[in-house]
């Protein structure tokens, strides 16, 4: 028996699949009652036939394969081309291309067909390189020559623009040019080469457009990020009476969020449901993904729940559209749901779960799930997870885990450094933003993105660094990424920061205008450099054009009525807010415990805060101790540090001000025991420091500073300017010492605050009667602040000075605050 023969050689675990398939002689053999009987572990005779299409489709792996090849070899059926080819077929579905080639090349007398066949095995498998070179082998066999199912796959191989532009000119040699298949397949080549007017030439040149041309030119054009031209096209499909099918719906649903196109989005779904076409998988995973980008999880929700079918991408969709939409309690719940209906979590499960966790401030499942992802080696197979890994620790504000993760890394793309260069920049580490940014910078491979612009630029912002800010502006332009909205409105935010209003203005009309972000973008800068007027002015031209506001607009808008003491106007907005819909957060309750806080309503401040339907946070309280404060009123001041202390205990510039509020009415005793309260749970204030760009170097002072090289001729000139600020009417203001010690000392020590070493070092530095610019980590010195209105009177120069909540423009003894700080 030849069964019996091959057991030894093909190992009978693997042919012991196939007995049970020769034992049924009724469906494998074709014997006539005439002829002899044979056992069922036989061929039999000529006349029993084996049937090898069970077989074929019996061999699920490649040692059956394997024993279905050795068969077909002994019976013969291996010489018909049919044969070779489904076999060929066979190893390439399984994955093993190099045997689909050893059965190839065993095949004396080849047809386009099997041609054709290896082509597409080695494409399927990702051997593009060697598909490229089986055509070009099939185009020296003089004998055959490709038809037009040869060159959909080959296209698909080409790795370059050259082997694209010969396999187009051997599709035009051959008349296949506009066949539909070889057509669609060109313009999909050209698109993926960036050649998308190529590619759009072809397709209107074509006799006659299938649907697989228009979604090829569709989905060209939205690659290439020609969202709107994208959806013209469709507009010309619908006139040519083409109607969509289901790859059409799940290429064009991403262009309706991209575009804030909701009500295109919405039609399609109309349509969608007309056609019959929500059976589809991809396209309910595609509407779950459009609603979650416009905030509508409640439709997206719906769509899940209507599928009748669910598959991992699905899940994902429905727990990602609450991740994004900062709803990290339900997109926990349909986590937990995913896993008990059976469904094995995947990378993007675990990049959506990392999102999760950090919204949800959970450190311990944050360390979780980072072990689990180390477990099983994710984090060095896939740079996705690593950058999630990263993103997690980064908004948990643990840095130093998340820089440990970034260097594990071991292959890092842009996203790697983006996501850190981020983290870093929105937790205040700026300085340590811009030192992985140079790193950055060696990797020559690393192609910034507007990604990377759009963290780094605020770092530099926040250290005021602005010849580096507009080296970036320099590269935003060379890469024509300044039309972008968010790194157009970074850089509004960046020359606003620096000090730098007109040229942020100028910003502005240089960006799109559709969106609400860079109008806020420009109503910040108007309100931290004190022109609360401007602002508003804007507000309305914002509403002329047809501009909706967000939440953001107005916590904008009410924190620049605060600093400049419009009450009337700030309450406006809060009640118009409402208007558009917008339910008032925390922080604009807290805007407004400010606006009347500064403005010296204590009373109705602290009533307002009782009238809240929100439990008041730390944001809240803290607006009215500050108020406490600037007013003098300790008793208010000691009851919202006390509920302070209850919602956020560790912040130390709560105690701070607290402080500063007893010894600014000479209360020493309660100094040193809100002092204590603040060593007892270690916590150290901040020091004071201010910065000053002099010749493209950055010189830090802090209070008392005397390392710095020009000290003495600091301290001479501070001196002068002292004696001449007296003659003029200053009189030092006590008050803002924080200490117990003698008048003299005092005068000292009003002197060494750092905002006026840095001045001064910019008068001795500087040009006469240039301007000076100064940062200050911290709120400026009522003092200081009256000692640099005289100043600039005494010097003739304009002192920008900015702190951690505002801008002050100091010139001829006056400051843009209005003394309203």
């Amino acid at each position: 028996m030849y069964v019996q023969k091959l057991t030894p050689t093909l190992k009978g675990r693997h042919i012991s699949k196939f007995l049970p398939l020769l034992r049924k002689p009724r469906q494998l053999f074709s014997a006539t009652a005439s002829s002899p009987q044979f056992s069922s572990y036989g061929l039999g005779n000529r006349n029993e036939e084996i049937d090898f299409d069970i077989l074929f489709d019996s061999s699920t792996k490649t040692p059956f394969a394997k024993c279905l090849h050795a068969l077909l070899m002994v019976s013969g059926k291996i010489q018909s081309i049919f044969i070779s080819t489904r076999l060929v077929n066979l190893y390439a579905h399984l994955g093993d291309v190099s045997l689909a080639r050893c059965t190839f090349d065993q095949i004396p007398q080849k047809d386009v067909y099997i041609w054709n066949s290896m082509i597409s095995s080695y494409v399927r498998n990702d051997h593009f390189h060697e598909a490229i070179d089986c055509f070009y082998q099939l185009l020296l066999a003089s004998e055959i020559r490709p038809d037009f199912y040869t060159f959909p796959p080959v296209l698909k191989a080409c790795g370059t623009l050259v082997d694209g532009r010969k396999i187009h000119c051997w599709a035009f040699k051959l008349c296949f040019q506009w066949n539909v298949f070889v057509a669609g397949s060109l313009i999909h080549m050209y698109s993926r080469f960036g050649l998308i007017g190529v590619a759009r030439s072809l397709f209107d040149d074509m006799p006659y457009r299938d649907m697989g041309s228009w979604n090829a030119m569709i989905s060209g054009l939205i690659q290439n990020g020609n969202a709107a031209k994208a959806l013209n096209v469709l507009d010309e499909m619908r006139l040519e009476g083409i109607k969509m099918d289901f790859v059409t719906v799940v290429s064009i649903l991403p262009v309706c969020a991209q575009l804030g196109d909701i009500s295109s989005a919405m039609l399609i779904h109309l349509y969608v449901i007309k056609h019959g076409l929500e059976s589809h998988l991809f396209v309910s995973n595609a509407l779950i993904n459009v609603y979650a980008k416009f905030g509508n999880v409640g439709s997206a929700r719906k769509v899940f729940q209507q599928m009748f079918i669910t598959d991992v991408v699905s899940w994902n969709s429905i727990i990602a559209a609450y991740e994004q939409n900062d709803d990290p309690v339900t997109a926990h719940g349909f986590f937990v749901k995913m896993q008990l209906n059976g469904f094995q979590h995947d990378l993007f499960t675990l990049v959506s779960l990392a999102s999760i966790v950090s919204q949800s401030r959970d450190c311990k499942n944050g360390r979780s799930i980072h072990g689990f992802i180390t477990r099983r080696g994710w984090l060095m197979e896939d740079v996705i997870i690593g950058n999630a890994v990263v993103d997690m620790y980064a908004k948990l504000g643990l840095l130093d885990s998340a820089h440990k993760v970034f260097e594990i890394i071991p292959v890092k793309d842009v996203i790697s450094w983006n996501t850190l260069i981020t983290g870093y920049a929105q937790n205040g580490l700026a300085s340590e933003a811009i030192e992985v940014f140079e790193m950055m910078k060696d990797c020559k491979e690393i192609i910034p993105t507007q990604g990377t612009w759009v963290g780094i630029l605020p770092a530099y912002a926040h250290v005021g660094a602005l010849q580096q800010g507009k080296r970036i502006h320099g590269l935003v332009i060379k890469t024509n990424l300044l039309l972008d909205v968010f790194v157009g409105t970074c850089l509004i935010d960046m020359y606003a920061k620096c000090g730098r209003l007109v040229d942020a203005k100028s910003l502005f009309h240089q960006v799109p205008q559709e969106s609400c972000v860079p109008w806020n973008a420009l109503i910040y800068c108007y309100g931290i450099h004190g022109h609360a007027e401007k602002a508003l002015k804007l507000f309305g031209e914002m509403l002329q054009e047809g501009v909706k506001p967000d939440h953001v607009t107005f916590v904008l808008l009410l924190s620049a009525c605060s600093h400049s003491g419009l009450v009337d106007e700030g309450k406006w907005c809060f009640h118009l807010m409402q208007e558009y819909g917008i339910k008032p957060s925390l922080k604009h309750y807290g805007c407004m415990v400010d606006l009347l806080g500064r403005a010296g309503y204590l009373e109705m401040a602290y009533d307002f805060i009782e009238d809240m339907p929100l439990q008041p946070d730390a944001s809240i309280w803290g607006a009215l101790l500050g108020a406490s404060r600037i007013h003098g009123n300790i008793e208010l001041g000691k009851f919202a540090s006390d509920r302070l202390f209850e919602v956020d205990s560790q912040n130390v510039g709560y105690y701070v001000l607290l402080s500063n509020i007893y010894a600014n009415v000479g209360k020493w005793e309660g100094v040193n025991e809100v002092r204590s309260l603040a060593r007892e749970r270690g916590l150290k204030k901040t020091p004071g420091w201010s910065s000053i760009e002099v010749n493209h170097k950055v010189d830090v002072f802090y209070t008392g500073n005397q390392s710095h090289p020009k000290c003495r001729e600091i301290y001479d000139e501070l001196r002068v300017l002292t004696a001449k600020m007296k003659n003029l009417g200053y009189v030092p203001d006590y008050s803002f010492v924080l200490r117990d010690v003698e008048e003299d000392e005092k005068e000292h020590i009003l002197t060494s605050h750092s905002e006026r070493l840095a001045i001064a070092f910019g008068i001795i530095s500087t040009p006469p009667k240039s301007p000076i610019q100064i940062f200050k980590n911290l709120r400026v010195c009522g003092d200081c602040h009256n000692a640099t209105k005289f100043i600039s009177r005494i010097t003739q120069r304009e002192i920008v000075v900015r702190d951690s909540n505002r801008f002050h423009h100091f010139k001829d003894g006056i400051c843009s605050c209005g003394d309203y700080w």
